[in-house]
């Protein structure tokens, strides 16, 4: 997308409306984007209706011409998991762990099954977002050469948060000492999967569902620059010396290094597997003791581990990447080398990979697929399989923790499908406890310096309800319920541990600030649905208690 003069002379809230109004109608889709759904002529549903039924009941999260928003894109390259069959049960019964409502009782078979093969036909064009298009698309909101390296407001900057509000697409910067909003911006539409700081912590960096990639600068509350890195993102990672970005996309199927001063892109790697077959995104992770990014395939049994950094020690040779820290040891550090640019070291896995969480030495990942009953644990320097744990329901291990238990390194996770948490023993990978709950949850979280960890029961009709366990019994001590009928859902800790931050996910919400010790409520904050909040030190420092 380009810009002319006039353009970039808008304020940023200008910009951003007429980006998003522009994004909207990439040329990349031939003609109006209207794509003919295969409904036959003595169907209930016309072929020329069918689309009235995308736009009425799923542009809004899927976007315009089936390009992905809130939802992913819907072409039958990005449905290769989803049989038709299966389709259609999740627009009759929605999808747990996703927005994904259920349209049983607004939708007849017929209108069911014309939505399914309009969006199972294939686009006249296949939707391709290239390194020019991702240049093309470059703003330049501030020159950051001439922004100061001060903040320009008074607080404890390792104690900052970033409250992300969905309500109305915008951000808070919040001091974590005083609960006070130091200043609200807007954000682009739908961000996912998380902002990510610099390691100093002076910016922090959004993807939007839709591929924008936005630097904002704390220390001077402006954003600086932005870029549309994909069509439909999953989300990014930062390396740990900062210099670099990856960005995972559902659509196109790659990855997207960027520069991160200037977020102009350096490489995008298409995401196949060794046969060629291509592979949506499903995450991806800066991995700080490997210097290397994890991308997690969705459509291919393969994990990816790709070096930023020679300190890495990884060496490419005919197109396979091997590590040698573990083999060779500090003395041959000097031979420790990479022969090319963000070389892609494939790992096989077993199974699909839909979620996972890695060891604290990020040695071993432990991961899980939809459609499976048990979680594989997979050790990064071996390259393979080495334990199988014993998981039912569907666990959401990303946003599961780890903490000393009895003089053992634990694992806790919650459950998207059953009403537990399930523990962990992290040297022998087998079951410690399952902890029932009043309704399966979404996220985990704790503090190193807190004796509790909070977990949510997001789904179901106890959402409003948020327990609290003993991490040195295992037990549920309080279930609380902050805003009756309201969904309370994802913690965040002061970086001293004192405080918990607890978002109500409403439109008209509340952040609201608990005693860590005490459990009594501190201060309540009115926001508009406030889905997470990330405080500066806890998330580059890697807190044990947070998700990284």
């Amino acid at each position: 997308m380009k810009f002319n003069n006039k353009t970039q002379r808008l304020s940023p809230i200008k910009q951003t409306f007429l980006m998003l109004v522009s994004a909207a109608s990439f040329t990349c889709i031939a003609g109006s984007g209207v794509i003919e759904s295969s409904v036959t002529e003595n169907s209930a549903v016309q072929p020329t209706s069918t689309t009235k039924l995308y736009v009425e009941h799923c542009q809004e999260c899927h976007g315009e011409n089936r390009m992905g928003g809130m939802g992913p894109a819907l072409f039958p390259e990005n449905l290769s998991r989803l049989r038709k069959n299966k389709a259609v049960k999740v627009i009759n019964e929605g999808r747990a762990a996703t927005q994904m409502p259920s349209y049983a009782q607004k939708l007849n078979k017929a209108e069911v099954d014309a939505l399914v093969d309009y969006i199972y036909t294939p686009a006249k064009e296949t939707p391709k977002w290239s390194i020019a298009d991702i240049k093309a698309s470059h703003v330049q909101h501030f020159d950051q050469s001439k922004l100061g390296d001060k903040p320009v407001f008074d607080a404890d900057l390792m104690n900052l948060f970033i409250v992300v509000e969905l309500g109305d697409h915008s951000a808070t910067l919040l001091n974590g000492d005083t609960f006070e909003p130091i200043t609200r911006f807007k954000t682009r539409f739908a961000l996912h999967g998380g902002p990510k700081y610099s390691p100093d912590g002076r910016f922090v960096y959004f993807a939007s569902r839709d591929g924008w990639i936005s630097k904002y600068d704390i220390y001077n509350m402006k954003t600086v620059v932005e870029v549309r890195a994909g069509i439909n993102t999953r989300n990014l990672a930062i390396s740990s010396d900062g210099k670099y970005a990856i960005v995972g996309n559902y659509l196109p199927h790659n990855v997207v290094i960027l520069d991160t001063q200037t977020l102009q892109p350096i490489k995008s790697i298409p995401t196949a597997d060794k046969s060629g077959k291509s592979s949506r995104v499903s995450a991806v992770y800066n991995a700080p003791p490997r210097h290397s990014f994890i991308v997690a395939l969705k459509d291919v049994k393969e994990v990816w581990e790709i070096p930023y950094s020679d300190k890495g020690g990884v060496e490419v040779y005919k197109g396979w990447a091997h590590d040698y820290r573990k083999d060779g040891g500090e003395g041959k550090v000097e031979n420790w080398k990479i022969t090319e640019p963000f070389p892609v070291r494939r790992i096989t896995t077993k199974d699909y990979l839909d979620d996972f969480f890695f060891d604290p030495d990020y040695i071993n990942l432990i991961g899980t697929a939809r459609n499976s009953h048990n979680g594989q644990v997979i050790n990064l320097d071996a390259k393979r399989k080495v334990a199988t744990i014993e998981l039912t329901g569907m666990p959401h291990l990303g946003s599961g923790i780890t903490w000393n238990y009895k003089g053992k390194e634990i694992f806790a996770s919650p459950n998207i499908k059953e009403g537990k948490i399930t523990v962990i023993d992290m040297e022998n990978w087998q079951v410690v406890k399952e902890i029932k709950t009043e309704g399966p949850g979404f996220f985990m979280r704790s503090h190193s310096k807190s004796k509790y960890a909070w977990a949510d029961v997001f789904f179901g009709p106890n959402n409003e309800k948020v327990h609290v366990i003993d991490k040195s019994t295992l037990e549920i001590v309080k279930t609380i319920a902050p805003s009756p009928g309201k969904n309370a859902a994802h913690v965040e800790f002061t970086k001293d541990g004192k405080y918990v931050l607890l978002s109500v996910w409403d439109v008209d919400g509340e952040l609201i600030v608990y005693d860590a010790e005490t459990l009594e409520i501190v201060k309540r904050m009115p926001m508009k649905k406030p889905s997470g909040k990330y405080n500066v030190y806890n998330k580059i420092n890697y807190e044990k208690g947070t998700s990284h």
